[in-house]
């Protein structure tokens, strides 16, 4: 017995598109489905590890002058806490 899963609020288009796509790689739609969040989690991987480790775009020195000023403008009356 397969085992069957809902997915809510997908509209015609897009599960018409999804299907097609399957098709067209002439890929069962679960393979598929899995193929697709492993591709999202690699790329999403790949951003953060640019982010995170790519090179500094402020040096040190205008980071901290930019927290400093931060701070200063977050104490500010009628900004939110």
């Amino acid at each position: 017995m397969k085992n069957v899963k809902t997915i809510k609020d997908i509209d015609e288009t897009t599960w018409a598109t999804f299907k097609s796509y399957a098709a067209k790689n002439n890929i069962k739609l679960g393979p598929f489905f899995k193929m697709l969040i492993e591709e999202y989690e690699t790329k999403s991987e790949e951003f953060w590890k640019k982010i995170l480790d790519g090179k500094k775009i402020l040096s040190d020195q205008e980071a901290a002058a930019l927290e400093k000023t931060v701070k200063a403008v977050r104490k500010e009356h009628g900004f939110r806490k």
